[in-house]
């Protein structure tokens, strides 16, 4: 079983009959995902195809029964309220693709969800995927030069990094077991740290790349947790923003760096110093990795 998600996870979809939502529904349901209902308040009744809707959470699981996890297609003001329906109905794992939820909606979020030991993924992300098996979220599966199922995790805060870095991996020969996009957005449901212990615990996987970027601490904490023995496999990373100004607010997260804390050179020389292998180019990731499995 891989981490999260597999082709056994049931999945409910709110915001299904929307555009973006309907679309993305589809895939994940061609793609072998296990969509249970779509839930859309005054929507009940309809159908996206064979998938039935309801007005709320509850309503869906009294019908089809109870949901391992739910993605949100489902817009940044109304995200807590969904996220909050969803614990409250017990409901695991919530990947929520929303583009800059509120910062107090965030905090909130995400001390509700540790509360509970459930997790949230995103906002601001992509979602989650293992390749040949399950996805919640937005991603080209079958683009299969970057989405090959395999033994390599990757955890990423980037979306136009991700491809272009998992294909290095597969381009070297391996493949992905999970890929899983914990967002860009400045409060995180859930950070890389968690998700490595994730990976630790995996049999599926046997190493993994992380994709990272300037500002926050999520790298630093990972190179913690290297240096400390708590993740024992080996860790390729590449980090976007090297040639950023200090002190400049930089891309959709806000990050910034000051005194070097938050850069990306600070950030890859933590991870260094902890025994990670650390891509100065995205081209490299494949190779540190080969490198990294004596392959």
């Amino acid at each position: 079983m891989s981490i999260l998600i597999d082709t056994t996870t049931r999945v409910l979809v709110m915001g299904a009959t929307g555009a973006e939502g309907s679309f993305w529904t589809g895939h994940m349901m061609a793609m072998g995902t296990h969509v249970i209902a779509a839930v859309t308040p005054g929507k009940e009744g309809e159908r996206i195809g064979d998938l039935p809707v309801f007005h709320s959470v509850r309503r869906a699981i009294d019908a089809r029964g109870q949901a391992d996890a739910a993605m949100l297609f489902v817009p940044p003001r109304f995200t807590k309220d969904a996220v909050f329906e969803c614990l409250d109905a017990g409901i695991r794992l919530i990947v929520t693709a929303a583009d800059g939820i509120p910062l107090h909606d965030a905090l909130q979020i995400r001390a509700a969800s540790r509360e509970r030991g459930c997790m949230v993924v995103g906002g601001n992300t992509s979602g989650i995927i293992s390749p040949g098996k399950a996805m919640l979220g937005m991603f080209p599966y079958w683009i299969e030069r970057v989405y090959k199922p395999g033994t390599i995790g990757v955890m990423t805060r980037s979306g136009s990094l991700t491809n272009e870095v998992t294909s290095m991996v597969v381009r070297a020969g391996f493949g992905v077991s999970t890929l899983a996009g914990v967002g860009g957005d400045p409060v995180p449901g859930m950070r890389f740290a968690e998700v490595l212990r994730l990976f630790e615990q995996d049999s599926e996987t046997e190493a993994v790349v992380m994709i990272g970027e300037l500002g926050g601490t999520m790298e630093e904490e990972v190179a913690d947790q290297l240096a400390s023995g708590a993740f024992t496999k080996p860790l390729v990373a590449f980090i976007g923003g090297r040639h950023a100004p200090e002190g400049k607010r930089m891309g959709h997260a806000g990050a910034i760096t000051s005194g070097g804390t938050g850069g990306a050179r600070y950030k890859m020389e933590r991870l260094r110093a902890a025994g990670a292998l650390v891509a100065e180019r995205a081209s490299q990731t494949g190779t540190l990795l080969a490198q990294a499995l004596h392959r």
